[in-house]
């Protein structure tokens, strides 16, 4: 099937953009890619150090017999359920290694923090700055420069962003992703939205609320919404960085199975035949395969962070690309998938029906992906197909039909014939919007503002019922550079209570609102933010905002005038919220201060 014509524009403005940053950093990697293997390059003391600890064979293997030594990063805690399985998967790696005469350290680990444990609390505003310190830990692991490629094991929101940063900082030697899968499906997440409406109404208590989210969140693996942890697989997918088809298959210890395994040991085997064929990992992400991401990104109506993050990793491989590149695409793919919040289905039941492979298949054939890029697999096709366990070996099979229209639909037969993702333009700013999990019918709304100035403010609002009338609810100082840039999750339950009661309500905020964005428009990532003297500075309570998700815009209804000659709010000082206080802020205060826009991606390392 030719490229679609929107694609092959996008792409060549994207590689015309990026030119001479591109090229840099090709020259950068080639150079580093030139050099005498480090075992051989290094004095005899660094060489010393490095193998200290390795058993007398592997230590053999590396110096005398030259064999590949690999990388593992890995971002294991038991504090994320995602990465607990993670564990155990370094000795199944090195075992895999050594039945073909290669050897592998774990080079660094790197933290890994969960966005669930930390919504509404202080430690989200670490949140955002903790995939630019995963970048630098990558950097560190790999920093000791004795290795011929890299294993990256990690999942969820910030970990895989961060890992492929710095893994492309590092873009001389091959690397493969590793993750671990979801955990099996609990209670549905449609009864969870359900249960935390009722306690934001007061009409169950914490025990109903607390059996509730135990229920969905119960076991080893990946939260089951299609939130930033299962885009990043996703993606990584689309990007042809995976075994394929490894995404979305379960943890063993959850199934009693052993394909996790199975996968996990053809990883190993994977990046040792990268390293054979030179597959490095800087060539490998060019702007075909970014925009392959973004394409896959959109088609599944997946996490808004990644107009964050992923034009942050197309910066770490010298690629330029923005929210208009982001919107153009948006026009032209078609949404092939519905899986909570933009659906009811999870990503077991995505996974069931067809699963990664076969979005990936429909948007080749019909023209909405690059299937020339190369993979750490052998094309893009081998990522169309679905892994199986067959008498202890690894089986892929065609994805076929899918199993679930409700779920999963041909490109010819879309949910949508556009993306999931707008782009909202006006004087209030830039900012994004999750059009394929709001109802149509709400897709524009125009009402009153009412400004808060921190997320604490707005829930004190709603339980003193003062948010009973249409509005616009606008949550400002929310930017990286404010307070590194939380994600607001917790303002969806009494949104959506407002809006089942009848009213027309809309978000507008700086700030992020995750994968999850629920069923209540959001115009989300406002930039510039109100502390960069973004426009969200100028609002005030009454002002008619109109949020326009068909046009998309995003408006203030003031006059021109009036609207020019209007002071700057200043962001007020709060011990509670804003000022970086406590709970590890002050760490990350070079980091509010170096960021970049979430246009830019947020970067604090640029």
């Amino acid at each position: 099937m030719k490229l679609h014509p929107v694609i092959e524009a996008v792409t060549q403005r994207i590689r015309e953009r990026s030119a001479p940053t591109r090229s840099a950093y090709l020259a950068l990697i080639k150079a580093a890619a030139s050099r005498d293997r480090g075992a051989d390059r290094m004095g005899c003391a660094n060489v010393a150090h490095a193998f200290a600890a390795l058993p007398a064979n592997d230590k053999f293997k590396v110096v005398a017999e030259k064999a590949p030594n690999i990388a593992i990063v890995n971002a294991y805690n038991d504090m994320l359920s995602a990465h607990a399985p993670l564990a155990g998967f370094p000795s199944i790696i090195k075992d895999e290694l050594r039945k073909h005469g290669a050897t592998a350290q774990v080079a660094g680990g790197v933290p890994a923090m969960c966005d669930g444990v930390t919504q509404g609390t202080a430690g989200m505003e670490l949140s955002l700055f903790s995939r630019d310190n995963i970048a630098q830990g990558t950097a560190i692991a790999l920093s000791h420069d004795v290795f011929d490629g890299a294993l990256m094991l990690g999942v969820c929101d910030k970990i895989v962003p961060g890992l492929l940063i710095g893994a492309l900082h590092f873009g001389h030697l091959p690397m493969v992703f590793v993750p671990a899968g979801p955990m099996t499906s609990g209670l549905s997440n449609n009864e969870k939205a359900k249960v935390r409406e009722q306690a934001a109404q007061g009409l169950v208590g914490r025990k109903e609320l607390l059996e509730a989210e135990s229920k969905a969140y119960h076991g080893p693996g990946t939260c089951t919404f299609y939130g930033t942890a299962n885009s990043n697989q996703m993606l990584l997918e689309a990007m042809g960085l995976h075994v394929p088809g490894t995404a979305f298959v379960n943890p063993d210890e959850a199934t009693g199975g052993n394909l996790r395994e199975l996968l996990t040991r053809e990883a190993a085997r994977t990046v040792l035949a990268a390293t054979k064929q030179a597959k490095r990992i800087g060539e490998l992400v060019d702007e075909r395969c970014i925009v392959n991401a973004m394409v896959a990104l959109l088609a599944t109506g997946g996490s808004t962070n990644h107009l964050i993050h992923w034009v942050a990793v197309a910066r770490a491989a010298g690629i330029i690309i923005d929210w208009n590149d982001f919107s153009q695409l948006s026009d032209c793919v078609p949404l092939l998938s519905r899986v909570y919040p933009n659906g009811s289905a999870d990503v077991n039941q995505f996974q069931a029906a067809g699963g990664p492979g076969f979005v990936i298949r429909e948007l080749i054939d019909a023209g909405f992906m690059h299937a020339d890029v190369a993979t750490v697999s052998s094309s893009l096709r081998e990522f169309t197909k679905i892994p199986t366990a067959s008498d202890n070996k690894l089986v892929w099979n065609d994805t076929g039909v899918s199993k679930d229209t409700s779920v999963v639909r041909p490109a010819a037969e879309p949910f949508s014939a556009t993306g999931g993702l707008k782009l909202l333009q006006g004087n209030l700013g830039r900012s994004v919007i999750k059009v394929s999990a709001v109802p149509e019918d709400r897709h524009i709304v125009e009402a009153p503002a009412r400004v808060f100035d921190s997320q604490e403010a707005m829930l004190a609002a709603f339980k003193a019922g003062e948010m009973e009338r249409d509005m616009v609810v606008v949550v400002r100082w929310q930017g990286p550079r404010a307070n590194g840039m939380p994600e607001l999750h917790k303002l969806t339950p009494p949104l959506a209570v407002l809006q089942g009661k009848g009213f027309k309500v809309a978000l507008v905020t700086d700030g992020r609102m995750s994968g999850a964005s629920g069923k209540v428009p959001a115009a989300i990532h406002v930039s510039p933010e109100a502390l960069g003297g973004g426009p969200l500075a100028k609002l005030r309570d009454g002002d008619i905002v109109r949020l326009d998700g068909v046009a998309g815009t995003l408006q203030a209804l003031v006059s021109e005038a009036e609207w020019a000659s209007r002071p700057l709010a200043q962001m007020p000082v709060d011990l509670t919220h804003g000022n970086g206080l406590g709970m590890g802020r002050e760490l990350f205060a070079a980091s509010r201060r170096n960021a970049l826009s979430a246009e830019e991606g947020a970067c604090s390392w640029l």
